[in-house]
């Protein structure tokens, strides 16, 4: 509260000096709402803002977006975190393309990691997606894999690819399309590769907590790929050992992307929330 009696003032000046007090408190910090989050500037809360849809990446679910979500509602943005059924490229990229045509008006669609391979997919041929955002992410071309931008790169995943069981715990499941299996990966690849930068308690839970990826998600060919024809930013985790940056450099350079360097490794999305909304909001910006 502002220390404001809530009695009936006893005299007309203590009823302006009141209303003094609140106007002079509640000008004094312009940016900041009633409950902390930032408050829409003026040419925000007048313009028609893009819908914020985000896609998680495999071994993941749409809460290691919470950090983006909070940030971007508080400005006052509709937010949408299209779940992922983590089942290969062609089943994921077909479920958020109807996500995608549920929402009407404009869409800045962020991906993260294997997210950034569906999501370039999905968004092919959908006009109301204005701008990409690749945080730690794949953007293939027409006919890569994520086996093959995955080989020569340096990625702790890279093992995976000659011996599967050094990496991934290997799970059988119902229905499975032939020769694939569910992965998890191992906490000892995990912690300290995927979750550098994070605290170790941290790190532990998530690697205990993930999602599994059907394996032939790692062998699907990609489609004609949206960057091709939509504006494209990228958040890169200069510590990242998943998709390390050289690698990642390529893709976005090749993408044509506005590229943002973080010092993150590859969960950036959790470790710097702040940094990657800020990048959201750029895009946002220019769908206006």
């Amino acid at each position: 509260m502002l220390g404001i009696s809530l009695r009936r003032p006893k005299t007309i000046a203590a009823t302006l000096a009141a209303a003094t007090l609140v106007t002079v408190l509640g000008s004094a910090a312009p940016g900041v709402s009633a409950d902390g989050g930032a408050r829409p500037t003026p040419d925000e809360g007048h313009r028609t803002k893009p819908t914020i849809v985000l896609v998680h990446g495999a071994w993941a679910d749409g809460s290691s977006w919470s950090g983006e979500v909070r940030r971007l509602q508080a400005r006052g943005f509709e937010v949408q975190v299209a779940p992922q059924p983590n089942r290969g490229p062609t089943i994921d990229s077909g479920y958020l393309k109807d996500f995608l045509s549920t929402i009407d008006g404009p869409v800045v669609l962020a991906a993260h990691s294997y997210g950034g391979f569906v999501a370039s997919d999905a968004a092919t041929g959908n006009k109301n997606v204005k701008a990409l955002v690749f945080v730690d992410a794949f953007a293939p071309d027409k006919g890569e894999t994520v086996e093959e931008l995955t080989a020569g790169s340096g990625s702790v995943l890279e093992p995976a690819l000659t011996d599967p069981t050094s990496v991934f715990k290997l799970v059988p499941f119902p229905g499975a399309p032939e020769g694939a299996v569910d992965a998890y990966v191992l906490p000892k690849v995990f912690i300290p590769g995927f979750a550098n930068g994070l605290p170790r308690r941290q790190a532990e839970v998530l690697a205990v907590s993930q999602v599994a990826l059907a394996t032939n998600a790692l062998a699907v060919p990609a489609t004609e790929p949206a960057w091709k024809t939509i504006p494209v930013w990228a958040v890169i985790g200069t510590e990242d050992r998943v998709i390390p940056p050289a690698r990642q450099e390529e893709m976005m350079k090749r993408a044509g992307a506005d590229i943002t360097r973080i010092d993150a490794g590859h969960l950036g999305l959790i470790s710097h929330p702040g940094e990657v909304t800020e990048v959201i909001l750029e895009a946002a910006r220019t769908t206006a």
